[in-house]
């Protein structure tokens, strides 16, 4: 059953922890040094945000699980969705961390991100194929089909988790952009979550990282006074994952998440074409930077990618119903 004051008090919750932690967190952050390094192949105008404190994403995980915390009394799917957003987030926290003690733009190698996000999406899927009797079962935009992916669910399910991370953290790239985007991503599952599939767990988790990334745009807005990091990007990546994979719209992904899947389909498009050409078809990977590159403003290339989100979500709606 759902409870629409509770879903509005998660809100509310996530948001005034992030507007407390954010004066707080902040200084500490740049008194330990927590800067972001900058890296050097990126927008030569990126370089003035360099020293500016990051890992601002622990705030966000902490908003979000007290906020579920406070009010919820934990289930098993509850637990495994905030097992996705901490679990996610402390692979970022690791990368992140790593990049400040070695003072470069460099974390985690790659082999060990990517053995890390294998071991979690597994643990995440294996958990709905065994405890959900239609977990196989994923919706398919615009169309009453039901695909059963049977036995092939964990694959490509992990598969479907891992891509949808990075494609996350790929999307942090300009002040706001990250924050703003998932918002509107959060608002979408949360309005379906009471309308659609009458889904408390999703409604909570969607309610509490809609406030967490509000209160965190309070302090990321251009200029930005924090970032949030690999921990923050992948924390969000992993409630992203949490909302697909406990409504079945796994397949939803690449349209209520327009933008996640554009930019790491630029990073794709532009890899694959340079090996094979050595020429580029984008000014700069990913996407942001494309558009950066040919004399948008940043606040524009957020404003323009925000509001080609929300359309996106409207698309959505119409596609799951």
């Amino acid at each position: 059953m759902i409870n629409m004051a509770e879903l509005t008090f998660t809100v509310l919750i996530s948001f005034l922890l992030m507007l407390i932690m954010g004066p707080i967190f902040i200084p500490l952050l740049t008194k330990f040094k927590f800067g972001q390094t900058i890296r050097e192949e990126g927008p030569k105008s990126h370089m003035i945000k360099s020293g500016t404190p990051t890992m601002g994403g622990i705030m966000m995980i902490i908003a979000i699980l007290l906020a579920v915390i406070i009010k919820v009394r934990l289930n098993i799917n509850m637990v495994v969705g905030l097992l996705s957003i901490v679990g996610f987030g402390l692979i970022g926290f690791l990368d992140d961390f790593l990049k400040i003690k070695n003072s470069r733009n460099l974390g985690l190698r790659a082999y060990q991100k990517i053995v890390l996000q294998l071991a979690l999406s597994f643990i995440i899927a294996m958990f709905r194929y065994k405890t959900s009797i239609n977990s196989t079962q994923l919706t398919v935009p615009f169309t009453s089909f039901i695909l059963n992916l049977g036995f092939m669910y964990v694959p490509v399910m992990m598969f479907i988790i891992i891509a949808t991370v990075n494609a996350v953290n790929l999307s942090d790239g300009l002040d706001g952009l990250a924050s703003s985007i998932t918002s509107v991503v959060s608002v979408f599952y949360l309005i379906m979550a009471v309308v659609l599939f009458n889904n408390m767990d999703v409604g909570i988790l969607s309610a509490a990282t809609f406030g967490a990334c509000l209160g965190f745009l309070c302090f990321n807005i251009n200029p930005a006074k924090v970032f949030m990091g690999d921990t923050g990007s992948m924390a969000l990546g992993g409630a992203v994952v949490a909302f697909a994979v406990f409504t079945n719209t796994a397949l939803l992904i690449p349209f209520i998440g327009g933008i996640y899947f554009a930019e790491a389909l630029s990073v794709i498009i532009q890899v694959i074409h340079f090996k094979r050409t050595g020429r580029r078809i984008f000014r700069m990977s990913p996407l942001h930077h494309h558009f950066e590159q040919g004399g948008w403003k940043e606040t524009k290339v957020v404003s323009v990618f925000l509001l080609a989100q929300t359309i996106l979500a409207l698309i959505s709606v119409i596609a799951i119903m």
